[in-house]
């Protein structure tokens, strides 16, 4: 039988009933479903020197986007999938002068307020979800990967360094975002904002 709660309820606990509409309709994605959310904006993305260095070993492990720009138009698909839990994204970049540049991930609920967003080699970044009755926190828990059905820790902060991230609602149909890794040494290497617009919901029976 399909599951008729979202994804994210559960993670957010007894606060998901105190979120604004925009953000019921962000997260309405429910589980073994073929439920898809597409949101439009326009974002800035900043890479710092220290993040272009790694930009090989972010792009072998299909991760971020290894290039800055102001204005860019980005399409997100959140999508379902018929076979599990997963909250996957499909964000699509449109750099001028450029193909079209997609960063997938796959999120799963591990438990309580917890998720990890699993990139397409199999390396996990573990965050905490909470409402703080102004913005969505998403905070650093680590990195991960699933080995035999279980998450193992990677200390991977020295190289990669922490992720953060917020999102606000602007209106009943429109959120503001921003993401951030900060790295120990480094500070903060990587970033990208933008508002986004719920274009479509689709919420299969």
């Amino acid at each position: 039988m399909m599951n008729s709660a979202p994804i994210f309820q559960p993670v957010f606990g007894e606060q998901w009933q105190n979120l604004p509409p925009v953000m019921h309709k962000h997260y309405a994605n429910r589980p073994h479903s073929n439920d898809v959310v597409t949101v439009e904006g326009i974002m800035k993305i900043e890479v710092s020197l220290f993040a272009k260095i790694l930009s090989p070993l972010f792009r072998f492990a299909g991760a971020l986007v290894p290039y800055s720009g102001n204005n860019i138009p980005v399409t997100v698909h959140f999508c379902s999938e018929c076979d599990s839990s997963a909250f996957c994204f499909d964000r699509i970049f449109n750099f001028p002068n450029r193909k079209p540049c997609h960063f997938r991930s796959k999120m799963f609920p591990v438990g309580g307020n917890e998720i990890v967003e699993f990139m397409p080699i199999g390396i996990g970044w573990h965050a905490g979800y909470r409402w703080d009755g102004q913005k969505i926190l998403i905070e650093h828990c680590g990195y991960n990967i699933k080995l035999f059905g279980r998450l193992i820790s990677l200390p991977l902060e020295l190289l990669l360094g922490k992720g953060f991230a917020w999102e606000e609602a602007v209106s009943n149909n429109s959120f503001r975002m921003y993401m951030e890794i900060r790295h120990l040494l480094f500070g903060k290497i990587y970033s990208y904002s933008g508002e986004f617009a719920v274009k479509e919901v689709i919420i299969h029976a």
